[in-house]
């Protein structure tokens, strides 16, 4: 049985010959802590296949393929982009924090917006990138939403509003925290006008975001396991001097406790975005007959 007995002691292969894995062909599950390929995520819209169905963060550019038809869409506002007018510097200033993240991400902020076709439904969505600085909300990303409002306004379109983000950008200071004030005011216009809006909360979500635009969406859903709050679970447990219920602040934890609607698994988020928004639509149609028979004087039975 000499054919299967190692002959030489050591490795024999050369430094050179070696073949190492490509970087990004495979990705660890936080959850279940097992491997996967990269293809096979994409293919699952970056979702693990385990029993925790674990959701990996994903950018604009991803969602907008997952939503729109074909991926076929008209960006909007596409070269807005962040300026330094208050020339904010800590250990870096931060107009070169802008230039790195420009580089890096090939993004001008952290939120594109664009409007298609859902399953042939006309739609406005708003998708921000957590990789632009934490996904922040400076200026830009409230003009930017405040424009897709007013396009959602006057096309008559529903709007989608897709979060992920850490919170204000501090580099703005109060011209971030502006946007709060700002985005809420021009929702309420939306709301007004009778046009839908789904806010969808991912992980993370936090600080200013969820303190305004983010949690007064006509419907609040949420990715599972996506973490949703305003200040971190350590502060708030620093702050009241308790230990926090488990799974606090948690996607779960909040429809249960009726701060979300319910929970959407990524890989149904557009035949379930699809549903809601003809649900939605034959409501109103339904109101609107009920109210024309009403002026005619005919009893109508609820």
């Amino acid at each position: 049985m000499a054919w299967f007995k190692r002959q030489k002691e050591g490795i024999q292969t050369s430094t050179e010959e070696k073949k190492e894995v490509p970087e990004g062909v495979w990705e660890k599950c936080p959850a279940c802590k097992k491997t996967i390929t990269r293809r096979e995520l994409e293919e699952n819209n970056f979702v693990c296949n385990c029993e925790f169905s674990y959701h990996f963060r994903i950018g604009s550019e991803l969602y907008f393929k997952i939503l729109f038809d074909d991926n076929k869409f008209t960006e909007l506002d596409k070269t807005l982009k962040p300026t330094d007018p208050l020339h904010f510097v800590d250990k870096k200033s931060y107009e070169s924090r802008l230039e790195d993240a420009w580089k890096s991400t090939g993004l001008l902020d952290a939120i594109r917006t664009g409007t298609g076709k859902i399953n042939g439904l006309d739609i406005v969505v708003a998708c921000m990138d957590f990789s632009f600085i934490g996904g922040s909300m400076g200026s830009v990303m409230g003009e930017k939403i405040a424009r897709a409002i007013d396009y959602s306004r006057e096309h008559r379109f529903p709007l989608i509003v897709i979060s992920k983000s850490g919170g204000a950008r501090m580099m703005e200071a109060a011209l971030s925290l502006m946007q709060m004030a700002k985005t809420s005011a021009k929702l309420a216009l939306l709301d007004r006008a009778g046009i839908p809006y789904i806010s969808l909360l991912t992980d993370p979500t936090t600080g200013g975001v969820t303190a305004s635009f983010a949690m007064l969406g006509d419907f609040n859903i949420a990715e599972p396991g996506a973490l949703i709050g305003f200040a971190g679970p350590r502060v708030i447990k620093e702050t009241i001097g308790k230990d926090l219920p488990k799974g606090f602040q948690s996607a779960e934890f909040l429809v249960e406790h009726g701060f979300v609607d319910f929970i959407i698994d990524r890989r149904e988020l557009k035949d379930k975005m699809t549903q809601l928004l003809k649900l939605i639509e034959s409501d109103k149609e339904a109101v609107k007959a009920s109210t024309a028979k009403k002026k005619r004087g005919t009893l109508v039975k609820v």
